[in-house]
């Protein structure tokens, strides 16, 4: 037997548990360099079919798919042939069995009295718990006016709640900082406050943080106005505050805004245009550890491909060029990619994930940023230039962030 492997007694037992009568969840969490992967699989009734659904996450992005008993049968195998130190947790009526797999490759078994549980298999198709369903949110979602009077989401407002709720949950899934420290986010661009509000209060009723300091930047006077109302209204304006200025002002300097030590936090949804290159910008001055950025319209670089220049360099592209939506379609993608591979030279491990329905919106794509990497590493810095130069553009976000990026791509130009 090889080492990590678990013995064929024990896997004959697993399988017989999870494909058996009785089987309520197993659970698998396996450590790779540092870093957790976690799949849970349960039965559920999909249109009134017994099926098998696999959670997976990794690196906090979370997957989820549906298995007839064949399909989970070659996921199980899977599941029991992993390699590394690990631990499962399998859950039946009968009992549970936990085993633990040492970094020695030692696997260490327990099994629970017998028991005698109900199982009981809960329908697919159940209502979804949402991050503003975690807490009494009915005040909340009045008073921002996401809700009616008596507490009902506006059908106007549904893509609105939708794209809130799955940002807070991208949030949830991605802060790793302890409860009881100072938490403090800022939203640039934060429109009519729907997201930043609702942050405060998911942070602090549903994550358990103690301290939570939000700040709101918009340079509209009648959204900064009416921002600050509704955060007097539900009693919150000692923690959620606003400040009324152009993202590119000076007044905002590499400092931290209105009166913070220290940003841990970055978020920005549906800021248009370069707006998004300056609300990343800014995160990345203000030394936070996390950027979200929900990107809206892109236009600048579509304007320097229409140029003669990178037309003309690019003659092969010609045909997809010349029609207005397939040219607006790629320079999005080039721009989110150009933004990706910036922020990872500057050290951030960078994601882009839809985290709204392309149902919902056209606009579901989210860059998810975190400091945690070595920057200007060659390979990513080689990717870029090479992407950079074959479309003979300067994408805004390197202009802007120029003194922090230069020093990196210098070496390799």
């Amino acid at each position: 037997m090889e080492r990590f492997e678990l013995d064929e007694k024990l896997q004959d037992e697993i399988r017989t548990r999870v494909m058996g009568e009785g089987f309520m969840k197993i659970v698998q969490t396996v450590r790779r360099n540092g870093k957790l992967f976690k799949i849970v699989m349960r039965p559920v009734l999909i249109g009134g079919v017994r099926k098998f659904q696999a959670e997976m996450t990794d690196e906090g992005q979370v997957r989820v798919k549906n298995f007839d008993a064949p399909a989970a049968a070659d996921g199980l195998e899977e599941i029991i042939s992993q390699r590394g130190a690990r631990e499962l947790h399998l859950m039946t009526a009968s009992g549970d069995l936990h085993v633990r797999v040492t970094k020695k490759g030692k696997a260490l078994v327990s099994r629970s009295a017998e028991m005698n549980r109900t199982v009981t298999i809960q329908p697919h198709d159940r209502v979804k718990k949402q991050p503003l369903t975690s807490f009494d949110s009915t005040a909340l979602l009045r008073t921002i006016g996401i809700a009616d009077g008596e507490g009902r989401i506006r059908a106007s407002m549904r893509g609105t709640y939708d794209q809130v709720n799955e940002f807070l949950r991208i949030v949830g899934d991605t802060v790793s900082e302890e409860p009881q420290k100072t938490f403090t986010v800022v939203d640039c661009g934060c429109g009519k406050a729907y997201l930043i509000i609702s942050l405060w209060f998911y942070l602090t009723q549903v994550k358990g943080f103690k301290d939570v300091r939000v700040v709101g930047i918009d340079r509209r006077n009648d959204v900064i106005s009416a921002a600050r109302k509704m955060a007097d209204l539900l009693d919150v304006s000692g923690n959620v505050s606003f400040v009324e200025c152009d993202l590119s002002s000076p007044e905002l300097t590499s400092a931290p805004p209105e009166g913070l030590d220290h940003v841990d936090m970055v978020v920005s949804l549906n800021a248009c245009d370069t707006a998004t290159d300056e609300a990343m910008a800014r995160g990345v001055e203000w030394k936070a550890r996390y950027i979200l950025s929900a990107p809206c319209c892109q236009h600048e670089l579509q304007q320097t491909i229409n140029g003669a220049g990178a037309v003309g360099a690019r003659s092969d592209f010609a045909g997809l060029l010349r029609q207005n939506i397939l040219r607006e379609r790629l320079c999005d993608i080039l721009t989110d990619a150009f933004r990706a591979m910036i922020m990872r030279i500057l050290g951030f491990r960078t994601q882009v994930v839809e985290f709204v329905s392309p149902d919902a919106t056209a606009r579901n794509i989210l860059l998810k940023c975190e400091y945690a990497v070595k920057s200007g590493q060659s390979g990513v810095v080689a990717e870029y230039l090479n992407l950079r130069d074959y479309w003979k553009v300067t994408p805004w976000l390197e202009t802007r962030l120029s003194k922090m990026i230069g020093k990196h791509l210098a070496r390799y130009e």
